[in-house]
């Protein structure tokens, strides 16, 4: 996974601030990002995908700002795979796979619900100091 996503030709970085105003900062990015991309925003995976990153982005503002008063997300685009990732310096990382099976999950469950319904997969990744992870989505084009 992490070769198919360094693969990826199109990368934009945006860091924002863990206040609930980067949950429309990083919408608005993503919807400018993937237009200069070429991406329509009428494509299917468009409307999907800015709704897991709100969550993601979401869920850093709400369990993150303590330990993390930044909150960074990287877009990344190929012929035919959109990815993204929500990196914050907060230490726990969740379990997907449970947040998928667990009744009332919340945010995560419906991450987890809509990316693999779209075809696509999530991965949590530590920071190599463990202070810290990422949350990466990759989608089918």
């Amino acid at each position: 996974m992490v070769a198919q996503q360094e693969g990826l030709p199109n990368r934009h970085v945006l860091t924002v601030p863990a206040m609930g105003s980067a949950v429309r900062l990083t919408r608005e990015t993503t919807e400018q990002v993937l237009a200069r991309w070429g991406i329509n925003r009428n494509h299917p995976t468009v409307d999907p995908a800015l709704l897991i990153l709100g969550e993601l982005v979401t869920n850093s503002v709400r369990h993150a700002a303590a330990l993390s008063p930044n909150i960074t997300v990287i877009h990344a685009v190929g012929p035919d795979t959109f990815a993204f990732a929500v990196h914050d310096r907060h230490p726990y990382q969740p379990a997907l796979c449970a947040a998928a099976t667990a009744a009332g999950g919340g945010g995560l469950a419906t991450v987890i619900e809509l990316t693999l319904g779209l075809g696509g997969t999530a991965v949590v990744r530590a920071d190599a100091d463990g202070g810290g992870k990422t949350i990466w989505i990759t989608l089918p084009l």
